[in-house]
């Protein structure tokens, strides 16, 4: 059955990722500040960044990030944020020439997934739940809502109080019209912990959850 492709292709995948939790273990302090670094630089893309000159920048900040999993093939927090970076892209390019990018962001999650499923707590799960959740389903794409829906539970699982996969199970039950469902996650969404270092992509979600709660809210009324 051909996937339903009614939604904007790849929307807030540049979201995707706003939010991941910085959660390296015993790494040393090298890897942790390139790590963070470029979840700065990340953030700073995303919300920053004139919207003119944001495809520029995630171009330079595709190469760092290919070049920081490159030099740590086997840690899978680098490759989790090259896969951000890849789908973030992918969002800011649109269209169907952002599809490859979205194919290499899937191919460098699942090898995440591979070395280490809890890394970033479990935020491999949550990238891999929203690409599945935004790109179209066959012919043209990948997507698929029956993915979607098992990655972001698996992140949930991992990580339930987490201010990202409770987002984007939020964003994913919303398409579904679970309006009700929605809401309680967003709720809950907003009550998650702040990340150590990540003020500006915390600040970026909170906006990104309340902009869908008063669309949800607005729903469940009319």
């Amino acid at each position: 059955m051909m996937q339903k492709t009614n939604r904007p292709f790849l929307i807030c995948l540049a979201t995707l990722l706003a939010g991941v939790s910085l959660a390296v273990h015993a790494a040393p302090a090298s890897f942790d500040a390139e790590l963070l670094a470029i979840q700065t630089d990340w953030a700073t893309a995303n919300y920053v960044t004139p919207e003119k000159e944001r495809e520029a920048a995630f171009d330079k900040l595709i190469v760092r990030a290919a070049a920081f999993s490159s030099q740590n093939p086997q840690r899978a927090e680098a490759l989790i944020w090259e896969g951000i970076v890849l789908s973030t892209a992918a969002g800011v390019k649109g269209g169907l020439g952002a599809l490859g990018l979205a194919k290499q962001s899937r191919t460098k999650l699942d090898a995440a997934l591979a070395i280490d499923a809890n890394a970033l707590d479990g935020s491999a799960y949550t990238s891999l739940g929203t690409l599945y959740h935004k790109v179209p389903g066959f012919p043209i794409g990948f997507g698929s809502n029956k993915k979607a829906k098992e990655y972001l539970r698996k992140a949930l699982q991992i990580n339930p109080d987490g201010i990202d996969p409770n987002y984007f199970y939020a964003e994913f039950l919303h398409d579904e019209d679970d309006h009700a469902g929605a809401l309680r996650y967003l709720e809950k969404a907003l009550k998650a912990p702040p990340r150590p270092g990540r003020a500006s992509a915390d600040k970026g979600r909170h906006q990104d959850i309340q902009k869908l709660m008063a669309k949800v809210r607005k729903e469940l009324t009319s």
